[in-house]
């Protein structure tokens, strides 16, 4: 089949689908962040109301991705306004993270572009001539008691106030954005106190860890895809070089269908909304590889590329 061809069937944007995804997840953040904190005193309430909150927070960042992509709404100028508005609640300045996300999406698979890549990934080859603080320090960095919760901590809370190539796309948008997450917390101080900065704090972390530990497996599994120009493949690294996380209807839906990430990659004008339908309309003889939880929490112990192998593998015993 011409699966370019099929894909673009699914590229078509609707405003109403786009609206309802886009305030309705604004709609659920805002309502379990103020159960959460109105009940802070009943754990059986805070909780998972801050639970829905991380969630709902994670798919906030999955839309803001989609409008960079000009992929949401119908018109491009719906897209970067709707972005642009979803930056302080996702603590990702939209200009610079869109030019950046598209750098990715121009290198992906490429192991002489890793930089443009979420989480750095170094060969078998390169570890064997790696020193004794390389080494360690590479160790350390994909540690998933590391990568995970300082990974998150680091990105959303230290990282995203200057992002790499802030100067080259755009320094003023990024202080900007700055500023109004200042103004933002400011205002839910006055609101709420501490306590309100404390609920608020907590569970953008954990929504930050549910999203270090969805973009790891996006490109992060066994038999992923990765090369060298000339050899390089881009149609073959968007589809086996990114995942499909099988791990339901309902995760699918909390996350904005980001788990469907070969497809994205293949086709990303796609809006998420379209996404789940693209994938499952595909032919098995496509041969698609659908990753489940067990394999996906494997897929932590894998840390190395191996060249020869054409897989990723863990550290040489």
């Amino acid at each position: 089949m011409d699966l370019r061809a099929h894909t673009r069937k699914f590229t078509e944007k609707d405003n109403r689908l786009a609206s309802l995804s886009y305030f309705g997840t604004f709609a659920v953040y805002s309502l379990s962040l103020y159960l959460a904190i109105a009940h802070a005193d009943r754990w059986y309430v805070m909780l998972p109301a801050g639970v829905v909150f991380a969630f709902a927070a994670v798919r906030l960042y999955v839309l803001q991705h989609d409008t960079g992509h000009h992929s949401l709404f119908e018109t491009r100028l719906q897209n970067e306004i709707a972005g642009h508005v979803l930056s302080p609640f996702t603590f990702a300045p939209f200009e610079v993270m869109k030019q950046n996300h598209n750098l990715h999406h121009s290198n992906i698979g490429n192991l002489e572009h890793r930089e443009t890549g979420e989480i750095h990934t170094m060969t078998v080859r390169e570890w064997k001539a790696a020193g004794f603080w390389e080494r360690l320090g590479y160790r350390l960095y994909r540690n998933p008691l590391v990568l995970v919760p300082l990974g998150s901590a680091f990105t959303y809370f230290i990282r995203y106030r200057w992002p790499k190539n802030t100067v080259r796309f755009g320094a003023c948008g990024v202080i900007l954005h700055n500023l109004v997450i200042v103004a933002m917390l400011a205002l839910l101080y006055w609101a709420a106190g501490m306590t309100g900065i404390w609920i608020w704090l907590a569970f953008s972390f954990l929504g930050g860890m549910i999203g270090v530990f969805l973009v790891y497996l996006q490109h992060n599994f066994e038999d992923t895809y990765w090369d060298r120009r000339p050899d390089l493949n881009p149609q073959v690294a968007a589809l086996q070089g990114s995942s499909c996380l099988d791990f339901g209807w309902f995760f699918d839906m909390a996350v904005a269908n980001i788990t469907l990430h070969d497809i994205h990659h293949y086709n990303a004008r796609i809006p998420s909304y379209r996404l789940r339908q693209c994938h499952y309309s595909l032919p098995p003889e496509l041969g698609l590889r659908r990753i489940k939880f067990p394999e996906a929490v494997r897929a932590l112990t894998l840390k190395l590329w191996d060249e020869e192998k054409k897989c990723l593998v863990p550290f040489p015993g």
